[in-house]
């Protein structure tokens, strides 16, 4: 099975990303799909393992394998998070409504740690920008008082909101270099500070809640692997596929 099959084919989630998602589009803006796929368990059975994510098959298409996901999510994985935040859904399918119900269980204080080290890391990039041609890359400017924002809000209200909502034109602004760098490194620098702030007060868990989407990974992953194997005929099922079946089946979930 090729790859991108996968995402043809196996895809639970998936929506429009970027500027469009967050309310920040132009007429020249590109159209980013972010998307989760779930690889069909008897994949796993075998030495070559599905892919932990999948480019394409379309321009500007990036997929994840669920587990990936998951994993990416617990750890507060900013891209990752807001991908299940996004507004505009394109496809979604019973797996994918249950991933979107658990989007509470993913979020806790750690997200103030991974948007502040990402935020720092285009800080700094934006701060070389500068030194070498005088300004920044003022698109890569906007983009980062944006996730200023939301790592400030979602401290304060428990919530990740990606819409920039009455924000779009300030945040415009920057991007058109209408506002100079000291008023835009002043404004992140403000950000920041309500961030740290907000940190403190937060009604955020310390913790995501690992158990909850460890359970329904396992439970997905089984039915998956109840499915008959006749329904996966791109994958050549293998003679043992119906002995793991077997057991798959004997095995509930306070039995791993």
């Amino acid at each position: 099975m090729h790859p991108q099959d996968l995402v043809r084919d196996h895809t639970v989630y998936s929506c429009v990303m970027g500027s469009r998602a967050f309310g920040l589009a132009t007429d020249d803006s590109d159209t980013d799909r972010r998307g989760i796929f779930l690889a069909p368990t008897p994949l796993f059975w075998r030495f070559d393992k599905p892919p932990t994510h999948v480019d394409g098959p379309a321009d500007e298409q990036f997929s994840w394998e669920l587990e990936r996901f998951c994993e990416l999510a617990l750890r507060a994985n900013p891209n990752v998070l807001e991908c299940l935040h996004s507004p505009l859904v394109e496809h979604v399918t019973e797996t994918g409504r249950e991933l979107l119900s658990l989007r509470g269980a993913f979020l806790s204080r750690q997200a103030h740690d991974t948007f502040a080290r990402y935020a720092l890391g285009q800080r700094k990039k934006l701060d070389a920008d500068v030194r070498t041609h005088g300004a920044p890359r003022w698109k890569h400017a906007m983009h980062l008082l944006r996730l200023l924002m939301t790592c400030r809000d979602l401290l304060r209200t428990g919530e990740l909101t990606i819409d920039v909502g009455d924000q779009r034109e300030p945040l415009l602004a920057v991007k058109r270099g209408e506002l100079s760098w000291p008023r835009v490194e002043s404004w992140m620098n403000r950000l920041a500070a309500e961030s740290e702030d907000a940190a403190v007060h937060t009604p955020l868990p310390a913790e995501p809640d690992r158990e909850r989407i460890e359970d329904f990974l396992f439970r997905t992953r089984q039915a998956s692997a109840l499915k008959p194997v006749e329904s996966l005929k791109p994958l050549q099922p293998h003679a043992d596929d119906e002995v793991v079946q077997r057991v798959v089946r004997r095995v509930g979930p306070g039995q791993r």
